[in-house]
């Protein structure tokens, strides 16, 4: 081989290198990162998504409902459109920028055949009107025209046959676990219930090793001891809001698995506060119900030597009143 083609497979060799060292730099899958971005469709200019407070007053969307503010999401998990996702990868914080996406990646090409004429009989009374939003046989879709017992009905999607234009900002990677799991609730839920993580000590059953001797019998049955393990464990608070949310009732389990494998985290407890009755009394009743005995009567003596009473004094003017 001459030097002309060592040096030429060297520098192949070097730019293999660079390109692989520049592959690895930035964002990657698994990563969290807070994301800013405004989303529209590029004919009509009309808002499809927002996380811009501004935006949303500007557009008259901004309601009590739910809070306009950067999303965290995690890379890879398809959180976002992919097109988007492709962008991100590789980047760092800081990046902004904007992505076309087309209608077809995007909510679907519009398609003629979706518009039915269907019986009006299936869609509610107070529903009966062009414009209305309805839901039919477990599809969406809007009346068009309503004609005597007979309605059509749009089950494309509203924004189908529409290019969407994303403007987006990498505000920042998100290190915190409990971040992390904040931002990874507000997926799944339009809810923000207070989480903590903690370490705990827990017991558990652990198996022990057998014995040599036990080895050798093949029927012997495994042998448990409790032991004093730590475990990692994410605290959320169940808000009534939280408690009556019915996709937090049906896939709690499913979310919970998600966040102890994405925040890392040994399990999930989900606990409920119930406040007091700030001292209404109800303790002390409930306490006095036991005899004379119980921590009432002793609470009610005490009161009365603070108060500088004497007790026998009041029974004897009480007997002497039923005599007389």
């Amino acid at each position: 081989m001459t030097e002309d083609q060592e040096a030429e497979l060297e520098e192949q060799a070097d730019d293999v290198d660079e390109e692989v060292e520049d592959a690895t730099d930035g964002l990657q899958a698994g990563d969290f990162i807070r994301l800013a971005y405004t989303a529209r469709t590029v004919e009509d200019d009309q808002l499809v998504d927002t996380t811009d407070p501004d935006v949303a007053e500007e557009e008259g969307v901004a309601d009590q409902d739910h809070e306009f503010e950067p999303r965290t999401i995690v890379l890879g998990e398809g959180h976002i459109f992919d097109e988007v996702e492709d962008e991100l990868l590789g980047g760092e914080a800081g990046d902004s920028g904007s992505v076309t996406i087309a209608a077809t990646d995007a909510f679907g090409e519009y398609d003629p055949e979706a518009v039915e004429t269907i019986s009006a009989e299936k869609i509610p009374e107070d529903d009966r009107y062009p414009g209305a939003h309805v839901h039919v046989d477990n599809r969406h879709g809007s009346v068009i025209t309503i004609l005597g017992s007979r309605a059509r009905v749009d089950f494309n999607h509203p924004l189908a046959g529409e290019d969407v234009e994303y403007e987006y900002e990498i505000l920042e990677e998100v290190d915190d676990r409990e971040e992390r799991a904040a931002g990874l609730f507000g997926m799944y839920l339009d809810v923000e219930p207070e989480m903590w993580i903690e370490t705990d000590e827990v017991e558990e059953e652990v198996e022990v090793e057998p014995d040599e001797d036990d080895e050798e019998e093949e029927d012997a049955e495994p042998e448990f001891e409790t032991q004093t393990v730590e475990k990692e464990t994410l605290y959320i608070e169940a808000t009534p809001q939280l408690t009556m949310n019915q996709q937090w009732m049906f896939s709690k389990q499913q979310i919970a698995q998600d966040l102890m494998g994405k925040v890392d985290v040994d399990r999930v407890i989900v606990q409920e506060v119930i406040d007091g009755m700030g001292g209404m009394g109800m303790p002390g009743m409930m306490g006095g119900m036991g005899g004379a005995a119980g921590a009432g009567g002793a609470d009610l003596e005490d009161a009365l030597e603070d108060a500088d009473i004497d007790a026998d004094e009041i029974v004897e003017e009480l007997e002497g009143a039923d005599e007389e």
